[in-house]
């Protein structure tokens, strides 16, 4: 109930002048093969199980993608290459996600991002990420069971630290930097884990693959049981 009523406060959110008319600017343009369709246009909720251990967290809504459909990584390339990879390894009850009421449900996996609107060109300003910190930080304490943060880049690695120095936990002082499987024990926290964004310019590009996604994956696997 508590998180239902936290992702109420998210969809309601205006904070970010700049980020409030990207996104509806999109959703009155709309891309052409969507013309048909009502964007949401508002900030996007998280998605999944209420008693994850993986969060995976990634970086903002895409413009004709979570934008338009109001569930994260849903409806577009980046999503269909995630939940693909969430399926194989058993966290996802299917492998595509299309629309929110598609039948797909997340298993021990909580799907959220560091900033809940679309931004211009995909690079949200760092006071935009701050205004979104509190409400992902309220997420983790709202998640009992997590042991493990996947972080989708290094947008998404970055907020991680700085919500778990918020939270008070002991982040190694300097953290590892950002690469493809690094791992981030933080005690008495969740541990971190990174992996490339599964942007099409990484997965076209073949940086990230889905062997190397299922690897990131099977990581986090080992990480929980750990």
């Amino acid at each position: 109930m508590k998180l239902h009523v936290l992702m109420d406060e998210v969809c309601a959110c205006r904070a970010c002048h700049r980020l409030v008319a990207w996104r509806e600017r999109v959703g009155v343009e709309k891309r052409k093969s969507y013309r048909d369709q009502e964007y949401w246009a508002r900030p996007v909720p998280a998605f999944g199980d209420p008693h994850a251990r993986l969060l995976v967290l990634g970086l903002a809504p895409a413009a004709h993608g979570a934008n338009r459909t109001g569930r994260m990584f849903t409806g577009d390339r980046s999503g269909d290459f995630l939940y693909a990879a969430m399926h194989r390894a058993g966290f996802a009850t299917q492998p595509t996600s299309t629309a929110r009421g598609d039948g797909l449900e997340l298993r021990d996996a909580w799907v959220t991002a560091a900033v809940k609107c679309a931004p211009p060109d995909n690079k949200p300003l760092p006071p935009e990420r701050d205004a979104c910190s509190a409400f992902v930080l309220r997420e983790l304490r709202l998640l009992p069971n997590l042991r493990v943060i996947l972080c989708l880049g290094g947008f998404a690695y970055d907020a991680a630290l700085r919500l778990l120095r918020d939270a008070g936990a002991a982040v190694p002082q300097p953290a590892p930097r950002f690469g493809h499987g690094v791992r981030v024990a933080v005690p008495g926290a969740p541990s971190l884990l990174c992996s490339y964004h599964p942007s099409q310019q990484n997965t076209f590009t073949g940086r990230l693959t889905p062997a190397m996604l299922d690897d990131v994956f099977a990581a986090a696997r080992e990480m929980i049981a750990d």
